[in-house]
């Protein structure tokens, strides 16, 4: 049975993980066979009030949020590392952009958590395939931008993409049904919430992505 490490960034669309993305990742593994291994960083942020979408001034932590969403079954991304897992997903949601790096603050300048970059390259130099959801590929471009020069998307977001290809990746467009493939860095990208309109919108792409991400994990 495959391991597909499932990276989360807390519980709610505006400040962690985006509920739905991460519910058909998990679904879509499951049909698939894959079994998920469910993490998170150990890292605490500011809650947003999604009734109002305004902060509360109150801090919550992404690995005890993100445990809501894997029913308990996580760990600290700190005791995970390439060689248990066969592939890598991170879903979208804003936490990815606000709590896995702080590219939705800093933009360009971004600097990513350092357990999240260090698991990240440490699945490309064992040439293991990495998806990334939503806005969570921007978090990728913050990591590999650079050096790598990987092939990513957004979907069609020219502001953002911008900032993406500042860091040196390079933004391809795609509408949300579809994926982008980086052979050459074996990462995947889909546009999931930065394009749908519902749910079952999000979950062509998404499921397409986890399709392939498991075949050639």
């Amino acid at each position: 049975m495959k391991k597909i490490g499932v990276l989360l960034s807390g519980c709610g669309v505006n400040d962690g993980s985006e509920i739905h993305e991460a519910v058909i990742t998990l679904l879509a593994l499951d049909r698939l066979g894959a079994q998920a291994v469910m993490m998170a960083p150990d890292v605490d942020f500011e809650e947003v009030n999604h009734c109002t979408n305004q902060p509360t001034g109150q801090k919550r932590n992404a690995l005890v949020e993100s445990a809501r969403i894997a029913r308990g079954n996580i760990k600290d991304i700190r005791g995970i590392s390439a060689q248990e897992i066969d592939a890598l997903v991170l879903p979208g949601g804003f936490g990815a952009a606000k709590n896995l790096s702080n590219f939705a603050s800093a933009g360009e300048n971004a600097k990513a958590h350092p357990e999240v970059a260090r698991l990240v390259k440490e699945m490309l130099q064992n040439k293991k395939p990495i998806g990334a959801l939503c806005i969570a590929p921007a978090t990728i471009a913050v990591i590999l931008g650079a050096d790598l020069h990987p092939t990513l998307t957004i979907g069609h977001d020219a502001g953002v993409a911008a900032k993406m290809e500042a860091m040196g990746a390079r933004h391809q467009e795609c509408d949300v049904g579809d994926i982008v493939f980086d052979e050459q860095n074996k990462i995947l990208s889909t546009p999931a919430y930065m394009c749908a309109k519902s749910i079952k919108e999000a979950a062509t792409g998404i499921e397409k992505l986890i399709k392939k991400l498991v075949e050639i994990a």
